[in-house]
């Protein structure tokens, strides 16, 4: 059994310490609940900037908060580090590597994980960002290729080493991208003086018809011409369909030879085991208006990992911050009215607009009633970013690299602080 202290209270157990679990644990501070948090981490990233820590614009610290410390003046709330194996929804208890913990609530909050659409050579080849350790790897992997193709004198193998290909032109792929075309331009000619840096290329990969799909046609034009400016080469409507760690296959007979390829083209919900009759085609556990699982009454689901299917959200909620951190709010209110037998609040998504970035002073922002791009979307974006990292010291932190990398046209965090291995190989 975990160790876990008993209470008089209801026990809330949330899996998940991303925005919707800190979300919920947060409003449950003090309330007439026994709050246990479990994370594989003892951390919450901020996944946002993730790509900057990939492309050494910021150091992994700033982009994460202990989640220890999310919690640490709540009464009666835990955190135990643990990897959830399971739940037993007729006993109510979750299965975990360090032991098993009985719950009255329990609530699904594990987020989303790639998608490689059953391709087992790409998921083995390619590199991912859904965590600060694969941002690390991806930023050592581009450093050592560099760092290998000053040691080459095969032309081939060289550009190979110096050839980026991103596949997926959402938000992720889109700034990524911009970010290493920033790097090509005023980093690496001064870190590599004695490479010929126009060979390296960076190629985006969309299977749709237009990078931002997901955005308004306005700010995914704007984003494609901001991205061509910096010397992205954008292949729209093309499919991969392998990378076998040189040759990047598609199904538009459009070969890249790479040896660094980013998939960032398609996320599903990280499901667990045992609420697998709820789960959907796209790895997303179905839930009611309450965020309630489907067949259940005290088993939610909330964020990336729930599908709340609804007329206007006929594939479920964007799998973005917003929504996840907008159902935990709610959620506590509700598991508040299920102990006092009160009707439950449905859910309903205030869309408050995305947005991304595509390098210095080029962003792109679509509001409910309009858009905008440029110089203004870029502080817009860097505001909201600022105010949505948890933690006053991670806000400076931030401001401050920016700051200092804007001014000086430098990364400074480009180094390797373990060299990469593909484990999978």
């Amino acid at each position: 059994m975990m160790n876990i202290p008993d209470s008089s209270n209801p026990r809330v157990v949330i899996v998940g310490g991303g925005f919707a679990g800190i979300s919920l644990a947060k409003k449950l501070k003090n309330k007439k609940f026994q709050v246990v948090l479990l994370d594989k981490h003892n951390y919450h990233n901020f996944q946002p900037l993730m790509y900057q820590v990939a492309t050494g614009g910021l150091e992994a610290g700033s982009i994460a908060y202990p989640l220890r410390k999310t919690v640490q003046q709540h009464n009666e709330t835990f955190f135990r580090m643990a990897n959830v194996e399971s739940v037993d929804t007729t006993n109510k208890k979750v299965k975990t590597d360090i032991g098993t913990i009985y719950y009255d609530y329990l609530v699904l909050a594990t987020g989303s994980t790639n998608n490689f659409f059953g391709n087992k050579e790409i998921e083995k080849n390619s590199m991912v960002m859904k965590s600060i350790p694969e941002a690390l790897d991806i930023r050592s992997l581009i450093l050592q290729n560099f760092e290998l193709a000053l040691q080459t004198n095969d032309i081939d193998e060289r550009k190979a080493l110096m050839n980026i290909v991103i596949v997926g032109a959402g938000p992720t792929g889109v700034e990524l991208a911009g970010a290493l075309a920033e790097m090509k331009k005023a980093v690496f000619p001064k870190d590599y003086p004695d490479l010929d840096i126009s060979m390296m290329e960076i190629n985006l990969v969309q299977g749709a018809d237009r990078v931002l799909d997901a955005m308004s046609a306005k700010s995914s034009a704007a984003a494609a011409r901001f991205l061509k400016q910096l010397g992205v080469k954008i292949h729209l409507n093309v499919r991969v369909t392998n990378y076998d760690g040189s040759v990047v296959t598609t199904a538009n007979d459009l070969d890249f030879i790479s040896k660094t390829v980013i998939w960032s083209a398609g996320v599903k919900g990280c499901t667990v085991q045992g609420v697998e009759e709820a789960v959907d085609r796209a790895s997303r556990i179905r839930v009611n208006e309450f965020n309630q699982v489907e067949g259940f009454t005290d088993v939610f689901a909330l964020g990336d990992v729930a599908a709340m299917y609804g007329e206007k959200y006929k594939f479920g909620h964007p799998m973005m911050a917003q929504p996840a951190i907008q159902q935990g709010e709610l959620l506590a209110d509700n598991l508040e009215r299920l102990e006092t037998k009160q009707k439950l609040k449905t859910f309903e998504y205030n869309d408050k607009g995305s947005m991304a970035t595509i390098g210095r002073n080029k962003a792109v922002v679509d509001l409910p009633k309009f858009h905008f791009n440029g110089v203004f979307a870029w502080f817009v974006w860097m505001f909201v970013h600022l105010i949505s990292l948890i933690g006053f010291k991670n806000r400076v932190l931030v401001f401050w690299s920016w700051v200092y990398n804007y001014f000086v046209f430098d990364r400074e965090s480009r180094v390797i602080i373990r060299k990469y291995q593909n484990q999978n190989k």
